[in-house]
């Protein structure tokens, strides 16, 4: 699953509320009025050369009347903690800093889960330090999802089900407040069908689960209902200039991908293969399906 790919179109969609959440420390002091403006990695890379790592989303936030210097945000996401390098987040940021003739960096970090990555990176000898470096770390896993249900930031009810749970019951109350939070915060019906696949895709509910949960809210549940099947017949007519058939295929992998990660070449080429009719049938299966083999199989033993 692209954990990267996800976080960087959630920033890139909410700037605003992403910073306010993820860097609540800086992001909270942002005037109304000040313009924020995502970097294109386009530029960064033709200007900065070898020394482009494409491993953030840098925002540049600048103020109207001139009373400040521009901010620069640096916001990356980290879903495998084991891979996160606080030297070369560092180097990063002091090359954007020499780049943009600024010191106004904010380095923010957003681990999926739990790390025991270091929060600091000192250089120096034995009598003196000479280069103190620190980031904002924000650690979906370990904020409480009380602390944000009813909270009127969208990226916080989006990343509901990534926060801290006790029980089910919790879980199933994340995934529904989340639900809640895209219906009542976002106008914007596209956006709408796309972060429904987020809280579908980071929900993670067993079949068990789902059930669970059409019983508690099955309010909520009929809404992320909707918002999927939006999304897949959107898709339908999006491809019906490709052929019905061809359409349908393509519909359905991208959906699965989505919730389940890459697909295998055998698992394409089946669907590619399919008839309308089981391809119908595998796409109504996807919202209770828990991995891609369960879409295929309901259809196969019945």
């Amino acid at each position: 699953m692209d954990h990267d790919q996800n976080f960087k179109n959630l920033i890139l969609d909410y700037p605003r509320q992403a910073l306010e959440f993820f860097a609540a420390d800086e992001g909270t002091w942002i005037d109304s009025d000040a313009r924020i403006v995502p970097i294109r990695q386009e530029q960064l890379k033709e200007r900065l050369g070898e020394r482009f790592r494409e491993l953030d989303i840098p925002l540049l936030v600048e103020w109207p009347d001139g009373r400040r210097e521009a901010l620069l945000f640096v916001v990356e996401e980290e879903s495998q903690a084991n891979r996160f390098n606080i030297c070369r987040l560092a180097h990063y940021c002091l090359d954007l800093a020499e780049h943009f003739e600024t010191p106004r960096v904010v380095p923010v970090v957003v681990f999926l889960r739990g790390t025991s990555a270091p929060r600091e990176l000192v250089l120096g000898g034995d009598r003196h330090s000479y280069l103190t470096f620190k980031y904002i770390a924000c650690e979906l896993a370990s904020l409480s999802v009380g602390e944000y249900r009813e909270s009127n930031n969208l990226v916080a009810r989006l990343n509901l089900p990534n926060m801290a749970w006790q029980n089910t019951d919790e879980k199933l109350a994340a995934f529904a407040a989340a639900v809640r939070g895209l219906e009542n915060l976002e106008p914007d019906p596209e956006r709408r069908l796309k972060y429904a696949d987020f809280i579908d895709t980071y929900g993670r509910l067993s079949p068990d689960e789902r059930r669970e949960y059409a019983r508690q809210y099955p309010q909520e549940d009929e809404a992320m209902a909707g918002m999927i099947e939006q999304s897949r017949q959107q898709g339908l007519e999006q491809g019906r200039e490709q052929g019905l058939q061809q359409g349908e295929a393509s519909v359905l992998i991208r959906l699965m991908e989505r919730k389940f990660g890459s697909l295998t070449t055998d698992q394409r080429q089946r669907i590619e293969a399919a008839d309308a009719d089981t391809l119908l049938a595998w796409s109504e299966r996807i919202l209770t399906a828990s991995s891609a083999e369960e879409v295929f199989n309901s259809v196969d033993s019945a």
